[in-house]
């Protein structure tokens, strides 16, 4: 996944880094969305901008590093676009660059669920804002499902969640069919990084017939933004789809790397191999 594993600390400057996560499911027509690359692409490496986003007839989904007024900057003009004037985004501050380029790349998704008509802004679960979620995956007859991949869920989670074990979340469709499509009328909670995938199978499930269908408002990344380590349920660490591989609860850079040997995240300052692979974890 990751390239290039140098990681550099700071900003040229030594400013303190602003990551910003963000998503947004509008429609786009394929000629806008070759526009859009372009004028994205331009104004982001103009303005200092490193990152990567995606752009897809379904809408945009992205994340993008830099100082303070550079990723306001790069937040302003992506706000600005059609259907995006009020996208929410999510925050981390970072010692290193997560992001050695600018990326913008035209996919057929923003977050590939491979499922035709799936659509969050017609169909969609019901919104927990971090506060409540604790008590939501608390109730004994909540039902926690973690849609995230198999090695960003074997690094940390939240406790007494069932792990679908998808190597991919196009695989996620075929494991609700085969494990709970009997529990339409259950109420399941489901939680990923930033929300985005969460959209989707919240919406998928909804689709299905499934009546009581939640998910965490803002993914894993504004539950640990938000709740006190001492209050919280979350274990572990938390990937994070750039260089620093994974945050802890404080939003800092963790224990993790990317192992190019085995192609998932291994234990840092190790070398990468069996006695440390995170299947051995």
């Amino acid at each position: 996944m990751f390239k290039n594993l140098k990681i550099k600390t700071t900003k040229p400057n030594g400013a303190l880094i602003v990551v910003a996560t963000f998503y947004k499911f509008t429609k786009y027509t394929h000629m806008a969305l070759e526009i859009i690359r372009e004028q994205l692409r331009t104004k982001c490496i103009a303005s200092g901008i490193k990152g990567t986003l995606l752009l897809a007839p379904e809408g945009i989904n992205g994340t993008i590093s830099g100082t303070r007024s550079e990723v306001d900057t790069a937040l302003d003009i992506i706000r600005n676009l059609p259907g995006c004037y009020d996208m929410e985004h999510k925050e981390t501050l970072s010692y290193v660059l997560p992001f050695q380029k600018m990326k913008v790349r035209l996919k057929t998704e923003i977050v590939r669920m491979g499922v035709p008509g799936i659509d969050p802004n017609y169909n969609v679960g019901t919104y927990v804002e971090p506060e409540e979620w604790n008590t939501l995956i608390s109730e004994p007859n909540t039902i926690t499902i973690d849609t995230r991949n198999n090695y960003e869920v074997a690094i940390g989670t939240f406790k007494g969640s069932i792990n679908p074990k998808t190597e991919t979340f196009r695989e996620f469709p075929q494991w609700v069919k085969t494990n709970i499509s009997a529990l339409k009328k259950q109420k399941i909670a489901m939680f990923c990084t930033g929300g985005i995938r969460c959209e989707k199978a919240t919406s998928y499930l909804k689709e299905l017939g499934f009546k009581k269908v939640y998910h965490l408002k803002g993914g894993i990344l504004k539950y640990l933004e938000t709740i006190p380590t001492k209050e919280s349920l979350w274990k572990g660490e938390c990937f994070v789809f750039d260089d620093r591989v994974s945050i802890n609860h404080d939003l800092d850079v963790d224990n993790y790397k990317w192992c190019p040997i085995y192609d998932d995240p291994s234990l840092n300052n190790k070398i990468c191999s069996s006695s440390n692979h995170i299947e051995n974890i």
